[in-house]
């Protein structure tokens, strides 16, 4: 049975790795396709450091080619990509263009005023997203596209690949609990990348009112749900590199409990551990960093387990993992105090917190959604853009 296993996720793995043969070109590298349709307009761009073509940035080839840029929408963490993960970012203006930055994490609405959607005919999306229901530059762009279609501004997307695109999991966000960490009614792992997510949105009629933004996708070249991107810039502060991304499922889980997931650390999520929790080797302290000023138990000495010794063939085979979350829950024995009404929304179904404390496995919990699952890939069928 172990050699039946071996084999398979060898050859897994095999398939996974065939589709890199051909270097991924990223819909914003695809000028001839979408030049031509900017020209004569007035663009805006949501993007933030992630929107680049090699060592430049999207924004730097739009003005290069006489695109007139005359805004920048900027989502969590800022256009700079630095700031702390839901911190307000105030609206600036760029200071190597001028163009000014319209911050959708200024502590008002993330949709932006009918007023800033009033100066130009296009907008167009050039962001790194990691394919994650909590991961929040998603439901900017859903925000951004109903601005769109309530103002009669179409939308210009340039993908990119989805790093987790692979698989999906989780359970169908429970509506209830939407949020900026749950917008839509997706798996935590959805496998799909802007272009096809905007698409579904329309589909699925998914914005108020039935409404429906003028939308064009530039895909990427040489791309398929197979194929594992390494993501060439860390997409913010801490998911600084693809084992973080690939266990960022798993234990994102812990931002709604006190335990430590590594904010403040050079590993976040990629550990995790508590002052209290008992018979582990693995210690680590919390500090106040650049893009974690404020790092859940900052300075304390914690204890707990470190992940980021895995190998790149168990990240690769990773789904959600719910065993780390069980693990600190059993040993810290807080019972329902483990966690914080922000649970749910993360978690996005009530039954999770209601099985963990009632005993069971993960595999218990995880078996709960596979419906959820298969139901979810029927329904994104007709919206997918590339292979699966």
């Amino acid at each position: 049975m172990k050699i039946l296993k071996s084999l398979t996720l060898l050859l897994a793995l095999s398939c996974l790795c065939s589709t890199q043969a051909q270097e991924v070109i990223v819909g914003a590298q695809a000028y001839e396709e979408y030049l031509p349709l900017l020209k004569g307009k007035k663009a805006a761009i949501f993007s933030n450091h992630t929107g680049m073509v090699g060592n430049e940035h999207t924004l730097d080839i739009l003005i290069k080619n006489k695109v007139e840029v005359i805004a920048i929408f900027s989502p969590e963490h800022g256009f700079r990509g630095d700031a702390d993960a839901g911190e307000h970012v105030s609206s600036s203006v760029d200071k190597k263009t001028g163009i000014p930055i319209r911050s959708l994490y200024d502590g008002a609405s993330g949709k932006p005023s009918r007023k800033s959607m009033q100066d130009f005919d296009v907008l167009i999306v050039d962001i790194q997203d990691v394919g994650l229901r909590y991961y929040t530059y998603y439901a900017s762009m859903v925000e951004l596209m109903e601005a769109c279609a309530e103002n009669n501004k179409s939308m210009l997307i340039l993908d990119r690949p989805n790093p987790t695109g692979h698989y999906v999991d989780g359970p169908i966000m429970d509506m209830q609990y939407k949020s900026h960490v749950g917008y839509l009614p997706i798996p935590t792992v959805h496998g799909m990348t802007l272009g096809e997510l905007a698409t579904m949105v329309n589909g699925e009629q998914w914005l108020p009112n039935n409404l429906q933004c003028k939308l064009e996708v530039i895909l990427c070249k040489n791309y398929t749900h197979q194929t594992m991107y390494n993501l060439p810039i860390p997409p913010s502060p801490n998911l600084p590199n693809m084992a973080s991304i690939y266990l960022y499922a798993s234990i994102c889980y812990f931002e709604a409990t006190p335990v430590s997931l590594g904010r403040g650390t050079e590993l976040p999520f990629q550990i995790y551990g508590h002052p209290k929790m008992k018979g582990y080797s693995y210690s680590f302290t919390p500090k106040s960093v650049s893009g974690a000023k404020k790092p859940p138990q900052l300075g304390n000495l914690c204890h707990g387990v470190d992940l980021s010794k895995l190998s790149e063939g168990e990240l690769l085979a990773k789904k959600i993992d719910l065993s780390y979350l069980i693990d600190a829950y059993t040993n810290l024995k807080m019972g329902d105090k483990f966690f914080t009404p922000f649970f749910e929304k993360l978690s996005g179904a009530a039954y999770i917190r209601t099985m963990i404390i009632e005993g069971k496995s993960a595999q218990e919990i995880q078996d709960t959604w596979k419906d959820d699952v298969a139901k979810f890939k029927k329904q994104r069928a007709p919206y997918l853009l590339y292979k699966e």
